[in-house]
């Protein structure tokens, strides 16, 4: 990865924290869609998105992080993540109260000891207007055994989309439809 003082930063809030993400993980910034939440997903899980026929896992980040809840905002946002961040090849995307800003390169980073955060997620805080925003790591967001349940369930979702799909056509229903 880039060094994250060199890197743009994608700022958002998520609980009642401020955080950011290197620029180059991030695939896209979404309005929230409707996400298909069967029951039983595990509590960070909000639900899946349907991206052109891919069942993508929608990760609730403050539920994930454990963090207070925020003030209710009725437009949260998705980050999408590139399919190399965070899991290692499969789509991610992260659900958020609001994305803030994409910061430009060469914001001013304070490196903090990876022992400090859980699996060594935050690389670093910055300083943004009166903002304090903690720098994640996306490949450290989910630990192991998270990745593993979500793996598993992911896979029961892009199943049960596949069984959706109709012959001679790309993928199978759109969300939002």
């Amino acid at each position: 990865m880039t060094p994250p003082s060199a890197a743009g930063l994608v700022l958002f809030a998520t609980g009642g924290a401020v955080c950011a993400l290197p620029r180059e993980c991030v695939r896209a910034l979404l309005p929230l869609p409707r996400l298909d939440a069967p029951p039983g997903l595990p509590g960070p899980l909000a639900g899946f998105l349907n991206l052109g026929g891919t069942a993508v896992p929608v990760v609730e980040l403050a539920r994930l992080l454990d963090t207070p809840p925020g003030k209710p905002h009725p437009y949260r946002h998705l980050i999408l993540l590139n399919e190399d961040a965070g899991r290692g090849g499969d789509p991610l995307a992260l659900l958020v109260d609001r994305v803030l800003d994409v910061l430009p390169p060469g914001a001013p980073l304070r490196p903090v000891a990876p022992e400090s955060s859980l699996n060594g997620l935050i690389l670093g805080n910055l300083e943004v207007g009166d903002l304090t925003a903690s720098l994640l790591d996306p490949d450290r967001l989910l630990l192991a055994e998270e990745a593993a349940v979500l793996g598993a369930v992911t896979a029961q979702a892009r199943a049960r989309l596949a069984r959706w799909a109709v012959p001679g056509t790309e993928g199978g229903p759109t969300s939002g439809t």
